[in-house]
């Protein structure tokens, strides 16, 4: 059985965690599965241009798989994993519903953006387990909420639902269970519809520059601008004809 299935259609990839008995828990053979989609969709940029994570059945993830991190001496390929997730030319889109903890707010969190159901839950349960990040998480949650508040889910292991994550900007956007696939599907198409060529180039300056100063983050868009896309007389010329 895969724990990993893609399925494309009309632009978007949706890859989805197939292990609905187990609450989807990360363990290394998903993360292999996981690693060859996300290499395969970094060449594929012409033919795809967003990627749906989500998890089947009940949750998007339970988060590390607890007997597989028992046996492990050391970090693992995950971290590498969702690095390269993160890096993908396409827009991706976390979309999250029942848990989402530890491991899989890290995988999560390597998407460009996170869609909850009201259902969701996030936690960092790391201190809970007596294990450290290694997959992201010192460096992604603050990033994404600010390091107060990273820090106060880190110490306390607390678990937070879609309002409170909203109101955090942990995720970008939040909707009922029942609008669920349909708000994740109207997001989709709307990214679709913009240049595919212009995110991949957006998602490299955000990258390049996260850090820099706003005097070397301008001088570098300017010196490293990747120019106007294919489609962009396409673009200009379809609204000059609606006009």
């Amino acid at each position: 059985m895969s724990l990993v299935i893609r399925q494309d259609r009309d632009g978007c990839a949706t890859l989805t965690l197939n292990r609905p008995d187990k609450l989807n828990a990360l363990n290394v053979q998903l993360f292999e599965e996981l690693h060859a989609h996300v290499d395969a969709l970094a060449g594929e940029h012409d033919s795809i241009g967003a990627v749906v994570l989500r998890g089947a059945g009940k949750c998007f993830s339970a988060g590390h798989d607890l007997a597989d991190i028992a046996g492990e001496g050391g970090p693992m390929n995950e971290s590498e994993t969702i690095r390269h997730l993160s890096e993908l030319p396409q827009v991706v889109i976390a979309a999250v519903h029942g848990h989402c903890y530890t491991g899989a707010l890290e995988l999560a969190l390597g998407a460009d953006l996170i869609v909850a159901a009201d259902s969701a839950k996030f936690a960092d349960t790391h201190a809970r387990w007596a294990v450290t990040p290694i997959w992201g998480m010192s460096q992604r949650l603050p990033r994404r909420v600010g390091l107060s508040k990273a820090r106060e889910m880190s110490f306390t292991g607390r678990t937070y639902g879609a309002a409170e994550a909203e109101a955090m900007h942990l995720v970008n956007f939040r909707t009922s269970d029942e609008l669920f696939d349909a708000e994740v599907q109207k997001l989709t198409r709307e990214i679709l519809a913009n240049s595919w060529f212009t995110h991949a180039a957006n998602k490299r300056l955000l990258r390049e520059t996260d850090g820099m100063s706003i005097a070397d983050g301008l001088r570098h868009e300017v010196e490293h601008t990747a120019g106007t896309g294919p489609d962009m007389q396409r673009r200009i010329a379809a609204f000059l004809k609606k006009a």
